[in-house]
């Protein structure tokens, strides 16, 4: 299996193989799905990994169940409720007060309060007996499906294999309809706000199971990125994930764009634009080699991506050409976000900081 895009940034690599999953511990040990987040005047310099805009209100998550909130561009940040000490990987408002984040342990939260506090909606304890459910009453229905035979075992593993599957990337329509993607394939999609999740595992044309890094719309489409290459567009005439063809077979880690081109990036500044919809793509020369790990757009349309290390590039063509932005702070980037008030906020394994845009 190929690199996460959070073990990438946490081990500062381009290539690592590292399985999910969770530690021998001892008896005494406390789950961190039952434990909440501590805490910490430091949790801001900590590793943070997702970053978005609930209203004018910025809110960053990361390790340990960390959740922080700004209510003034990024310059001072407090800490709010979790239920859970689970790293946290992406956070997503798709109004100002109803947001979701997700991560490791296959954890699934969720605010109504524009992210002071958090409750838990799904965590991995649930994944395995939701998976097995759904696709056993699926089996009955059609007992000689090979596919959905295959379903019902790897469901069944799941269930023996506890909560150490994580989601990495969470995206909402609006207050009720949303979706969740994370390692091998996994996919869910609720229609309730998260009140329940129906498995969409099968609805992807991903045979082998490749992790789910991003998902995220562009214009009217909704795509899905992960590893080797792997792109998926929404059809919603069929409710199915089709895959759409890239000339690149490493990782992509997230998705951006505007009506009318979209952009994939991720290992060793591979990034393609398709003016069609995903048909085609054609690659971007960035000039620099190191794996782009984040993105953002300004007020004003710029295109804006961040690498592993940094590097701030910034385009003013739809995505055609990018520039270097001089005199950044280069340290490791996970997630990058454009204030209210116009300034890159950025989020990565030394916590949170803002730069100005030239």
């Amino acid at each position: 299996m190929t690199t996460s895009k959070w073990i990438l940034l946490c081990t500062l690599a381009t290539a690592l193989a590292l399985p999910f999953t969770r530690p021998v511990v001892a008896a005494d040990f406390a789950d961190v799905l039952d434990t909440p987040a501590v805490h910490s005047e430091l949790a801001g310099k900590g590793l943070l990994t997702g970053l978005t805009r609930a209203g004018e209100r910025l809110i960053a998550v990361g390790q340990r169940g960390h959740i922080l909130y700004s209510d003034d561009a990024g310059q001072h940040w407090l800490q709010a409720q979790v239920p859970v000490s689970s790293d946290l990987v992406s956070v997503y408002f798709p109004s100002a007060q109803q947001g979701w984040a997700v991560g490791h342990d296959g954890v699934v939260l969720h605010s109504s309060d524009a992210g002071q506090t958090w409750n838990r909606q799904l965590d991995g304890r649930q994944v395995g007996p939701l998976l097995f459910d759904y696709y056993q009453k699926q089996l009955a229905k059609q007992p000689d499906n090979p596919e959905l035979q295959a379903r019902v075992a790897d469901a069944q593993r799941m269930k023996e294999e506890g909560a150490d599957k994580p989601f990495l990337d969470v995206w909402f329509e609006n207050d009720q309809v949303g979706y969740i993607v994370g390692a091998f394939n996994l996919i869910f999609r609720t229609d309730d706000g998260g009140h329940s999740w129906t498995p969409w595992l099968d609805r992807t044309d991903n045979p082998t199971a490749l992790n789910l890094y991003a998902l995220r719309p562009v214009g009217n489409d909704l795509f899905i990125v992960g590893e080797q290459g792997l792109v998926l567009k929404l059809d919603r005439s069929t409710e199915r994930f089709n895959a759409t063809p890239t000339p690149y077979n490493g990782s992509f880690f997230g998705i951006t764009g505007k009506p009318g081109f979209a952009l994939v990036f991720g290992l060793r500044g591979n990034v393609y634009r398709s003016v069609d919809g995903g048909a085609s793509w054609n690659k971007i020369d960035l000039g620099l080699p190191l794996s782009i790990t984040a993105s953002t757009i300004t007020a004003d349309g710029r295109i804006v991506l961040v690498s592993q290390a940094g590097h701030v590039l910034v385009s003013a063509d739809d995505g055609a050409s990018f520039m270097l932005q001089p005199n950044t702070v280069q340290a490791p980037v996970a997630a990058a976000q454009i204030s209210a008030v116009g300034s890159l906020v950025l989020a990565g394994t030394r916590g949170l900081r803002q730069l100005p845009l030239e």
